[in-house]
């Protein structure tokens, strides 16, 4: 009987023991199917005391979530994981729950969607600071400067 070195529960004992070697341990067919973003989903979050689960979520945070992708996701691999083992605090196997991604509001406003426009990159929350830091006409001055015309302004701003 094999053993499937990609399924979760297996990715995630690795993540809480700090297996810095399961990455290389991976047949070239296992790496090209492993995925860091769904490793960060999973990793986390977990069940426990409210400071074990805060702990892996704030960790996560700044370790992963911040520029985690501006690192080559077919190119370094390796180094997404080692920077993976970083998060968990060394306690032993731990129960990861999955965190399922939001769903974008249809009704969003016309700002909002023209900061996602401008700024793909950022999250709800970046874009939320956005729009209660600057006013109508900051965001239409910003469009202009992004070569916008008045009537495009106009009908979507």
């Amino acid at each position: 009987m094999t053993v499937d070195k990609l399924s979760i529960a297996n990715e995630m004992l690795a993540f809480d023991r700090k297996e810095r070697d399961f990455y290389d341990s991976l047949t070239n067919e296992e790496k090209k199917k492993f995925s860091p973003f769904l490793m960060i989903r999973w990793g986390s979050s977990v069940q426990g005391s409210p400071e074990l689960e805060s702990y892996y979520l704030i960790s996560a945070n700044e370790r992963l979530n911040r520029d985690f992708f501006e690192i080559s996701t077919k190119e370094h691999k390796k180094l997404q994981w080692l920077l993976a083992t970083t998060v968990s605090p060394g306690m032993g196997k731990q129960y990861h729950k999955w965190i399922s991604l939001k769903k974008k509001e249809s009704s969003e406003s016309k700002s909002a969607k023209f900061l996602r426009e401008m700024y793909p990159h950022f999250r709800d929350d970046e874009i939320n600071l956005m729009l209660s830091i600057n006013t109508k006409d900051d965001l239409k001055q910003l469009a202009k400067k992004y070569g916008w015309d008045d009537k495009r302004i106009k009908a979507e701003l």
